[in-house]
């Protein structure tokens, strides 16, 4: 890396949330609890579908992964934030900092292909129930799996590819609580504005393109789902609002600030929570557990785990 980038700057600033001490112990606590939860919550979700026969179904398999890539978009950067409200001064070395663009881009363009197949088994299911084995097969959803990781994959290289070649050389102070594209681009030395709109802005259009196709195949699957009156139908129509909530917390935050980079407004660094911190916590609530198999299959799964530690526990009497 540093063969590619003659740079001066061997390591960024990184200016945190807040400066307010009182601010930072509540904050720590917070985040604290926040990414312990979701990593309980995603680990268990992706362990329960995996030991549960019964749960082996193509959107169970979509949602395992979803809970996979949820564990590593919530530690790309949040421990280290955990970490450095104690710290003195806030640093990440340059690698490091190209690191966490790398696993955001990578991560979050993951998501995205994959949220769209999960929209996809979604209306298959619901608006051809027909058809749905025969066009969501194991191989299918291995495919949207693969496919899903590639695109993430040459959506980040592309960032990356640009990013690399610019000279670092003088300010090194970054306004948030980790490396962002748009955010450390404005340190290099030379005038990037124009390019840097346009790479940026791609990613934005991206978010907002891909919105749209999940707003459509959702508006689609609740119109369906208004003319059926059953129970069941009901219950779909009720996931389904809640799956668009989360999607919405997802990628508002992406679209606000990808679209409209260098504007430095204050709310961004609220929003970059919304989809590195609080999404991936959301996700498990809303999309699996939920669901009444998967709260089934985790309850059995904890009391079989309760029972044999109660086996395996000696028992000693008073003589």
């Amino acid at each position: 890396m540093e063969g590619v980038n003659h740079s001066r700057v061997s390591e960024f600033v990184l200016l945190g949330l807040t400066d307010s001490p009182q601010l930072q112990i509540f904050l720590f606590v917070m985040f604290s609890v926040f990414y312990l939860m979701t990593m309980l919550g995603n680990c268990l979700i992706l362990l329960t579908v995996l030991s549960t026969p019964h749960l082996h179904s193509p959107m169970y398999f979509l949602l395992s992964n979803l809970s996979l890539i949820d564990i590593c978009l919530s530690s790309f950067a949040t421990p280290k934030m955990i970490v450095d409200f104690f710290a003195q001064h806030k640093t990440i070395s340059f690698e490091g900092c190209i690191s966490q663009i790398f696993f955001l881009h990578l991560f979050t363009g993951t998501e995205i292909v994959l949220l769209i197949s999960m929209s996809f088994d979604r209306y298959i299911a619901i608006c051809k129930p027909l058809h749905y084995s025969s066009i969501m097969s194991q191989r299918v959803c291995v495919g949207l799996v693969a496919t899903s990781w590639t695109v993430g994959f040459l959506h980040t290289m592309s960032q990356l590819a640009f990013t690399l070649y610019l000279p670092f050389c003088g300010p090194n102070v970054v306004d948030s609580f980790f490396c962002d594209l748009p955010l450390v681009i404005q340190l290099a030395c030379i005038d990037i504005y124009v390019l840097g709109i346009f790479m940026i802005s791609t990613s934005g259009v991206i978010a907002l393109v891909s919105f749209l196709l999940l707003l459509t195949s959702y508006i689609t699957v609740l119109v369906t789902l208004k003319d059926h009156s059953s129970t069941g139908s009901s219950k779909a129509f009720s996931t389904c609002t809640a799956h668009f909530v989360v999607v919405l917390m997802f990628f508002g935050p992406c679209i606000f600030i990808y679209v409209w980079p260098f504007t430095g407004f204050l709310v961004d660094k609220v929003l970059s929570v919304f989809y590195t911190i609080f999404t991936p916590f959301l996700n498990p609530l809303i999309y699996t557990l939920r669901n009444q198999e998967v709260k089934t299959a985790v309850k059995k799964k904890l009391s079989n785990q309760y029972l044999n530690l109660g086996k395996t526990t000696p028992i000693y009497s008073v003589q």
